[in-house]
């Protein structure tokens, strides 16, 4: 199994599921990648400018508590499709479970016993900064924002 963006497939959790973007032409999850389609587009050199803007635009927020970010992954949405309670009481996640990010986890510089984690998530269109606790239990949005 082969990726088109550099991703580790071996080390992947549904590398038994997943046939990889290579043997599927960028749609190793039933749709699309953006990550497969920008490197077929424009070359992986413009990709890896487009991922650095992406780490600047993060890194930008200056968010209390959390560190510098250095490099973001492919991360399939099931993994970072979080739940989020509104003020209502409802829950609701955002993203697709089918669909590819960019995304990262980092810890919180100020932890003590009680550790946090942040979440990130990016594509073309949107960045999204969540807080956690381990397991990312009780998530919490921190950053919804339109790119």
């Amino acid at each position: 199994m082969e990726s088109i963006c550099g991703a580790k497939c071996d080390e992947c959790e549904f590398n038994k599921t997943c046939r990889g973007c290579k043997n599927t032409n960028g749609c190793p999850f039933g749709k699309k990648c953006f990550i497969a389609n920008y490197i077929e587009v424009g070359g992986k050199e413009n990709f890896e400018l487009f991922k650095k803007e992406l780490i600047k635009e993060f890194n930008n927020l200056k968010i209390e508590g959390m560190p510098k970010i250095e490099e973001l992954y492919p991360l399939r949405g099931l993994l970072v499709n979080l739940e989020y309670e509104l003020p209502n009481g409802n829950k609701v996640k955002f993203l697709d479970d089918n669909e590819a990010y960019l995304g990262n986890q980092v810890e919180c510089k100020f932890n003590d016993e009680n550790k946090k984690y942040f979440g990130l998530v990016a594509n073309m269109s949107f960045l999204l900064v969540c807080e956690y606790e381990e397991n990312a239990n009780n998530p919490k949005i921190l950053i919804y924002k339109s790119r």
